[in-house]
Formats: structure tokens, sequence, C-alpha cells
């Protein structure tokens, strides 16, 4: 379901089913949460990197795993739920690249990297309303943080199927690339990352998450209290003594 390799202090996660184009079951979700949990354990993991295999990244909810039974959609979200939160909460950096289309649910995850990549040909679609269900896996809480509130309203109300270069333009991605070379340079980013002060990615992670809920008071004393925490790490040392060094830090993530 979830396939797993490592290559330089990054984990590569792909959702396989490309028979089904990655469509989300719940033992995917399971197996992609396990495989999340792992890389945020491993200690020699420093970075993340999400894609799917085949022609698509993900096309949303497998509505064939429910067969002629009546969803209990209310459950079964529990189980999308703590991917969400696993994928909110990690604190390595995480990179999303899109091969194909992401639809509905897929839309959903692929939002929650922190860089994301897609491919020319690659498509996003909000899908929900298509199928008058509204939208889930956090879709609501992150698309108007990322496009604002009227243009989430009408993506998520008239779900265009948007390309990869119209994902660019409004924010949803940061790249565009040939689909040949997607997932090079989705390694070679990822893999920057996780040469990175680990621990100030995953406070600087937490600081945005959080500020959007903050005052700007509370949120200059979050800062002040995060930069103490960053200020305490290995990373941070070695940052000061390279720059006085004058050469190029050699962080640790820790």
């Amino acid at each position: 379901m979830v396939l797993k390799e490592r290559q330089d202090g990054v984990l590569v996660l792909t959702l396989n089913r490309p028979e089904k184009l990655n469509a989300i079951t719940g033992e995917l979700l399971d197996a992609l949460y396990a495989a999340l949990k792992e890389g945020e354990e491993d200690r020699e993991v420093r970075a993340l990197l999400l894609t799917g295999a085949g022609r698509a990244f993900s096309a949303g909810q497998d509505l064939t795993e429910f067969g002629d039974r009546k969803p209990d959609y209310e459950a079964h979200l529990r189980r999308y739920n703590r991917v969400v939160e696993a994928l909110s909460g990690l604190e390595k950096p995480l990179v999303v690249a899109v091969n194909g289309a992401a639809a509905g649910a897929g839309m959903s995850l692929a939002l929650w990297g922190d860089l994301r990549l897609a491919a020319v040909g690659a498509s996003f679609t909000p899908a929900f309303v298509r199928i008058g269900l509204v939208p889930d896996s956090g879709l609501s809480f992150l698309l108007p943080r990322l496009v604002g509130l009227a243009k989430a309203q009408e993506l998520l109300l008239l779900s265009p199927r948007l390309s990869a270069e119209e994902a660019l333009a409004l924010g949803l991605v940061h790249r565009v690339v040939p689909a040949e070379r997607l997932m090079e340079e989705a390694l070679s980013l990822a893999k920057e990352l996780a040469q990175g002060p680990t621990r100030a990615y995953a406070l600087t992670k937490k600081l945005l998450l959080e500020t959007y809920r903050l005052s700007l008071t509370e949120a200059l004393a979050l800062e002040a209290v995060l930069q103490g925490q960053a200020g305490q790490t290995q990373d941070h040392e070695e940052g000061v003594r390279a720059f006085r060094e004058k050469r190029p830090p050699r962080f640790q993530g820790r």
C-alpha cells in the first residue's frame, strides 16, 4: 500500500495502488499513518517525501471500499484525521511530489506538504461536492489559508479541475517541473532539507500553524518561547560557529 525507501536522510513514501489511481482505503490510511510515525521516530530520517505510484498522486477515497452498504463517514474519517494530524504535526520537513491527478482527499493530503512540487500534466480537483459531500481531511482548514476565503469558496463550491500551472498561480504548489524530472527535483529538495537544522524546522512549522489563531502580542510571545528552545540546540551552536568561521554549517539535526 505504501512503499518506503531511505536515501541520504530522506524517507520516501509512495502511495502504491497505481491500478486504482492510488485511491484511498482504510488499509492505505493505516499504512500511511504507520509510515509517517516511523519517519517521525527514526532519528536517521530528517526529511520525508510523499508521492504516488503510476499516473496519479491519488484519486481520493475509493468509494468501492464500502460495497453496497451506506458508509459511516464520521467513523471512517477518524482514520483520515489521525493521518492529517500526523502530517500537520510532523516535526520534520515534508516534500510532496504530485505526479498526476490529486482529487478529493488526495488533494487534501497533497496540500499538507511543507514544500509541494507538481509535474507538468498534474491536476488538482476538490471533488467533494461532485458526490454531494463536504471537504474533509483538513481541506476546509488548509485551503482558505493557502488561497484566501473567497477563492477557497469558489474552488470548493465549483470544484474545477486545476492544472499544475493554475495551482502554481494560486499558491497551491511551489514549483511545476517536467514529469520526467519530478522525482529528481523533489528528492534533491528533500535531501537539502535533510541537511538542515531539523529542530528549527519543527519549531518554525509549529509557529506558522499556531500564529493563525493568535493575536500579535500572543504571536510575539510564542516566537520568544520557541526562539529560546531553538537557541538551546546544537545546530544553533554550529550555525553560529560556522558563521564566525566563514564556512557552511554542518547541521546534525540536534
